[in-house]
């Protein structure tokens, strides 16, 4: 590890922040194993079956419609009121799901689950920008991606044991959330926006700010959707197959997430000596391989080796627009900052099998995969254009 990455593992402060970090992937996928359960306990409801998947896009939704609002309050009210509001409703609406009689209900609880997520993310991106600077920030951005990853595999593992006990069980995981609420309480005081001479530099922003902004979350929501793929078709492109299809869909989402949570720890130390568009190009290149190695819809082995591929590419990419978003905005606007690139991250997501199941439909999920690879190839390619040109430029004549 680098020195700036060993450094904030010591800092209560980074750990509070990156315990909020991995919060965020509990909102959809922590109850997908109890889904078949709450199908067969809601049977008499109409529609049942449509509205129990809802449960997983709904706080997708949430965090789309209220990004916005939570901006305008993290920069208005103070970061850290934002964050703990944030994580307090977060326990409320995920843990309801325990009791809840009524399946409308329930889908109102996650939906309140995603203006809680809103309110965290934007909160915890705005507190990266103000707490931590320079190399440090973008070491940061590359542990929370690891903390998602990480927080993942555990969450979603523990849902999956707890739903072979009880459809509701998956529901009391959000109570941990308690412990980032005492850590944020304890450990995460409202920044001093004044700082040292570095931090008031960087707190000017860019005079074209909103634009270039909103440009990168446009570059990370195509991104998400791209990569959403992976959780939304991959149980059903191996299920046309003729696999074991939760065997192998658990096999790859594990896999695709630890070597996106090792990648991501490793960011600091191969972002220090490149800028971030060779970042990109490097990551893309991977996401573009990985989709490229699916697409054969080869053995076992080599589609679980184009997962691990994926994972890697987007973990190497996915920081990236935190910090460029961070250095972009003036300090007093990075909670807009924050929910913009929040909103963008959930309507890739929410937007990805709009459009990926159409094109499955009409070119199979070999042509499908070969497609996003073929994107993602030309991603690569600009990256590494954009890359070389500041490299002639910089250069001395």
């Amino acid at each position: 590890m680098t020195t700036e990455t060993t450094g904030l593992w010591r800092q209560p402060r980074a750990i509070a922040l990156l315990l909020a970090a991995s919060l965020t992937v509990m909102a959809n996928a922590t109850i997908s194993p109890a889904l078949a359960g709450l199908e067969q306990e809601f049977a008499d409801v109409p529609d049942a079956g449509f509205l129990v998947r809802l449960l997983v896009t709904a706080p997708s939704l949430g965090v789309m419609l209220t990004a916005p609002l939570a901006g305008w309050l993290t920069d208005r009210a103070g970061r850290r009121r934002v964050l703990l509001a944030g994580i307090w409703l977060f326990i409320l609406c995920g843990t309801a799901g325990v009791c809840l009689p009524d399946l409308h209900l329930m889908l109102a609880s996650r939906f309140g689950l995603g203006v809680a997520v809103a309110l965290i993310m934007t909160a915890q991106t705005a507190l990266i920008g103000d707490y931590f600077t320079g190399a440090r920030r973008q070491a940061l951005t590359g542990l929370q991606i690891s903390a998602r990853n990480f927080g993942g595999l555990v969450f979603i593992g523990l849902a999956g044991l707890a739903a072979t006990l009880s459809p509701r069980l998956p529901f009391l995981i959000y109570g941990l959330a308690v412990v980032c609420l005492y850590a944020v309480w304890r450990f995460a005081p409202e920044p001093d926006r004044t700082g040292s001479a570095q931090a008031q530099a960087e707190g000017a922003g860019h005079p074209a700010w909103l634009a270039l902004v909103i440009a990168v979350s446009a570059l990370q929501m195509l991104t998400n959707g791209l990569f959403f793929m992976m959780p939304t078709q991959l149980p059903f492109f191996f299920a046309s197959q003729g696999l074991n299809s939760a065997l192998m869909t658990g096999a790859g989402l594990g896999l695709l997430s630890l070597c996106g949570g090792l990648t991501a720890l490793a960011y600091a130390r191969f972002k220090g000596s490149l800028p971030h568009a060779a970042v990109f190009a490097a990551g893309y290149g991977a996401l573009a391989l990985g989709f490229a190695v699916l697409a054969q819809e080869g053995s076992p082995a080599l589609s679980l080796s184009g997962a691990m591929a994926v994972g890697v590419g987007y973990a190497t990419v996915s920081p990236g627009f935190v910090a460029i978003a961070l250095a972009l905005a003036p300090a007093g606007r990075r909670g807009t900052a924050g929910a913009i690139l929040t909103a963008s991250v959930f309507c890739g997501q929410f937007l990805s099998p709009f459009a990926s199941t159409p094109a499955i439909a009409h070119w199979g999920y070999g042509g499908a995969f070969g497609a996003a690879a073929a994107v993602l190839a030309l991603m690569a390619a600009a990256a590494l254009a954009a890359a070389l040109h500041t490299a002639r430029r910089r250069a001395p004549a």
